[in-house]
């Protein structure tokens, strides 16, 4: 595996932009882990969903860690990230949600 000083990736400037997200779907399966990226915006009907990202269980807990550590580096400089408001019903999370597909 290459060290951190010989990685480089690409970035293309139409993905540079970015795309914003408020909704998180996520369901797995034995084999794979699938994350829906959705926004749910006023005057919409329903949430749309803007991208895709599958991947195995290991890669999902590789990115679960480096979240949990990014939030904690996070918190550490600007303080605790609050969670505003009740769970919406079928949204464990408020918004982001957590289905399981066996």
């Amino acid at each position: 595996m290459a060290n951190e000083k010989d990685f480089s990736i690409e970035l293309k400037s139409d993905v540079a932009k970015g795309t914003y997200s408020n909704l998180a779907i996520i369901t797995h399966s034995r084999s794979e882990f699938v994350l829906d990226f959705a926004s749910m915006l006023p005057g919409l009907p329903k949430p749309e969903v803007h991208n895709r990202i599958i991947m195995n269980p290991e890669h999902a807990k590789r990115l679960f860690l480096a979240l949990q550590d990014n939030i904690n580096k996070y918190e550490s400089q600007h303080g605790q990230i609050a969670l505003g408001g009740e769970p919406k019903p079928g949204y464990p999370m408020g918004g982001f949600g957590g289905g399981a597909k066996s």
